[in-house]
């Protein structure tokens, strides 16, 4: 990447970028709306904007939101690249009272490299993820309640969550007990095993 904007600073187009990413936008976001690196420190000096982390910036008087730290994360650890998981995929689908310590994210094994954050935790995986396993809430990639439930079961999370969590994603309609068991069957892995020995009853 060059640090040569595209075109004059667009103030506008920042504004417009970071109002989809709960105020948040990326150097690279920043550049391809006209600023230059040393323009956009400048106005990181100067208070317009605050810079979170080494590539990572907010617009200073942007409204908090419950869920700006999964934006943060995912925008920190690459929004190409991650997506929002576990713990935090509950969070986002609304599926759990789990208190979540960190930010959950999945990215694939290759890209494990440079992801370490703060109050991040990355998981890797080597399972392509399929389309249906992706889903945007809060303008966050995230995945699909069933991609969850079994993720967050192969992570060790107890049975009562994952029977919870399963059960509330069929009551609101966003899958059916045979959704999870086609997914499952493809899936394998300690999900299937308890839908086999009946350890999770949907």
């Amino acid at each position: 990447m060059t640090d040569k904007p595209s075109s004059s600073p667009d103030h506008r187009c920042l504004f417009d970028v970071a109002s989809e990413q709960k105020g948040y936008f990326t150097a690279s976001q920043a550049l391809d709306c006209g600023f230059s690196r040393k323009l956009l420190a400048y106005h990181a000096q100067r208070g317009r904007y605050r810079r979170e982390r080494v590539g990572l910036y907010r617009l200073r008087d942007y409204p908090s939101d419950m869920f700006e730290e999964i934006m943060a994360a995912w925008l920190a650890v690459g929004r190409d690249i991650a997506v929002a998981s576990h713990q935090s995929a509950l969070e986002l689908h609304d599926l759990s009272d789990l208190i979540a310590n960190h930010v959950h994210l999945t990215v694939p094994r290759e890209h494990r490299e440079g992801t370490k954050i703060p109050g991040v935790r990355v998981h890797t995986t080597t399972r392509p993820f399929e389309p249906l396993d992706i889903v945007k809430r809060e303008g966050i990639r995230v995945t699909s309640p069933i991609r969850t439930v079994l993720d967050i079961d192969e992570a060790g999370v107890s049975l009562e969550h994952v029977e919870a969590a399963a059960r509330e994603a069929i009551q609101r309609g966003q899958a059916t007990p045979s959704m999870f068991h086609e997914r499952a069957m493809r899936y394998g892995g300690r999900f299937r095993n308890h839908l086999a020995h009946g350890h999770v009853q949907l």
